[in-house]
C-alpha cells in the first residue's frame, strides 16, 4: 500500500511570520510523533526559516511553493533549490495551476524545475489538471496526458518513484466545488495507467498521486478511500488548524483500514 500524503499549500497566507509559526506549531502538536500518514506544510518563502524551526523534532515535511531551474544568477525575485535546502525544505510544489494559468508557466518550465529539484534532493510535488472548459469539452485525459508528457520529460523510472503527482482539476481549486470520488478516481486511474505504460507496472504502483481541489474534513475520507488516490494537496483548509488536522485524521483512519 502506498503511504497517504497530506500536504498543505498555504499560498500567499498568512500575513505575518508570527501567524505562520503559530499555525505550524498547531499542526505539529496535532499530528504528534505519528508517522502513519506523511504530512508537509508549504508556507510562503519568506517564512520558511521560521516554520522550519517551529517544526523541529517532528515528522512533518517543509515544502516551498515554487523554485527556479537555475542554481544561481541574475534572476530577480527567484529562489534556487540550494536556497530551499538551506531553509530546511524537503519538498517543493511545481506547476500549480495558479502558476500555469495565472502566470503562463509552461510544461517545459515545470520540467526544468523538476530536474533542478531532483538534483538537490528535494521531493517535487508536480501538479496537473484541466480547466472547466476542457472538462466540458471531454478533453480531460488529453490535457492531463499532455501535462504529464511535458512535465516529466527525461525522467527515469528510478527518479519517478521519488516524485509526487497532484491531480488538481482547476475548476475545483478555491471554488468550493470538489470532484466526486468517482470523477477523481477516474482521472487518477487514468494517470496510473499512463504511468504504467511509460515506467512499468512495478514503478507505477509505487508513485504517490494526490488529489487537490476543495478538500475538507467532511469529504476527505471518501476521496482518500479511492484505490488510486494517495493523499491530498490541501489549499484553503490547510490554513485552519481544525480543518487540516481533520483531513489528516481522516487519512489516518483510511490508512488504518488499509493495513487491516
Amino acid at each position: 500500500m502506498r503511504p497517504l500524503f497530506i500536504a498543505g499549500n498555504w499560498k500567499m497566507n498568512p500575513a505575518t511570520a508570527k501567524e505562520a509559526v503559530a499555525l505550524a506549531e498547531a499542526v505539529k502538536n496535532g499530528v504528534g510523533p505519528a508517522a502513519d500518514v506523511r504530512v508537509a506544510v508549504c508556507p510562503p518563502a519568506l517564512f520558511l526559516d521560521q516554520v522550519d524551526a517551529a517544526l523541529a523534532n517532528s515528522p512533518i515535511g517543509l515544502g516551498a511553493q515554487n523554485m527556479h531551474w537555475k542554481t544561481e544568477g541574475a534572476y530577480t525575485g527567484e529562489i534556487s533549490g540550494a536556497m530551499l535546502n538551506d531553509a530546511g525544505c524537503t519538498h517543493v510544489i511545481l506547476g500549480h495551476s495558479e502558476r500555469r494559468h495565472g502566470m503562463g508557466e509552461t510544461d517545459a518550465q515545470v520540467n526544468a524545475k523538476l530536474h533542478a529539484a531532483l538534483a538537490v534532493g528535494l521531493i517535487p510535488i508536480v501538479c496537473i489538471g484541466e480547466t472547466l472548459q476542457e472538462r466540458e469539452a471531454a478533453q480531460t485525459e488529453d490535457v492531463v496526458a499532455g501535462q504529464l508528457t511535458g512535465s516529466l520529460a527525461g525522467i527515469s523510472a528510478e527518479q519517478m518513484v521519488g516524485i509526487v503527482l497532484a491531480y488538481e482539476p482547476v475548476w475545483a481549486i478555491g471554488t468550493g466545488l470538489t470532484a466526486t470520488p468517482a470523477q477523481a478516481q477516474g482521472v487518477h486511474e487514468f494517470i496510473r495507467d499512463w504511468l504504467t505504460k511509460l515506467f512499468g507496472e512495478a514503478t507505477a504502483a509505487r508513485i504517490v498521486v494526490q488529489y487537490g481541489g476543495s478538500v475538507k474534513p467532511d469529504n476527505a475520507a471518501e476521496l482518500l478511500a479511492c484505490p488510486d488516490i494517495d493523499g491530498a494537496l490541501v489549499g484553503g483548509a490547510s490554513l485552519k488548524e481544525a480543518d487540516f488536522l481533520g483531513i489528516i485524521r481522516a487519512a489516518q483512519v483510511v490508512a488504518a483500514k488499509g493495513q487491516v
